[in-house]
């Protein structure tokens, strides 16, 4: 199993194709949405700084320690970026972040499907027994998200990061194990069916 590939994954509202570097000039519109960069609980790159982060992510996988994709929208549009991270192939289990998406396309159903292309890769073609997902104590929203998601809450780790400012983060942590994934790739599957029901 490539734990390192970066194939296309493709669904109706959302296809992730492999980062590279002409994406940035995209990209650095998508974050620039509603000043999408100044978020104070997240780490994303101001739009100046788009090339610099793509080289970033690069050179990671090359140095084997992430996959990162660029978010295309269903209109062909570049509209955020993700990765697998902290990948431990020997233990068939990785992170899922680095992940952010344009206000533009946020509510619209396009991150549940993401989210449900990445997992069905992670446990289906890399046959990994867990996906973690961590976040900002104070990102509320991505914290709902990832419930939203079918993931559980394994715990909260105190002061884990210090912040840009000097602050420190506390980091909520979430996984999804392998016997959840059934149900968890059901509930993804409706929610989405419903949504372009509607």
């Amino acid at each position: 199993m490539d734990f390192l590939g970066i194939p296309t994954l493709t669904g109706t509202l959302a296809t992730l194709e492999p980062l590279a570097p002409e994406h940035a000039g995209e990209l650095a519109e998508a974050v620039a949405e509603e000043n999408l960069y100044q978020v104070w609980y997240a780490r994303l790159p101001a739009p100046e700084a788009m090339g610099a982060e793509v080289e970033k992510r690069l050179a990671g996988h090359a140095a084997g320690h992430l996959v990162p994709w660029t978010i295309r929208a269903g209109d062909g549009r570049a509209v955020g970026m993700t990765t697998f991270l902290n990948i431990r192939a020997d233990h068939r289990r990785l992170e899922i972040g680095s992940t952010w998406i344009a206000p533009s396309v946020q509510g619209t159903g396009l991150n549940t499907e993401v989210k449900l292309l990445q997992l069905t890769h992670a446990f289906e073609a890399l046959d990994c027994i867990a996906v973690e997902f961590r976040t900002h104590w104070h990102n509320h929203r991505s914290r709902r998200a990832i419930a939203a998601l079918g993931a559980k809450q394994d715990g909260v780790l105190r002061n884990h990061d210090l912040w840009r400012d000097g602050t420190m983060r506390d980091v909520v942590v979430f996984s999804i194990i392998n016997s959840e994934w059934p149900t968890v790739r059901l509930s993804l599957t409706e929610k989405l069916r419903t949504r372009t029901a509607a």
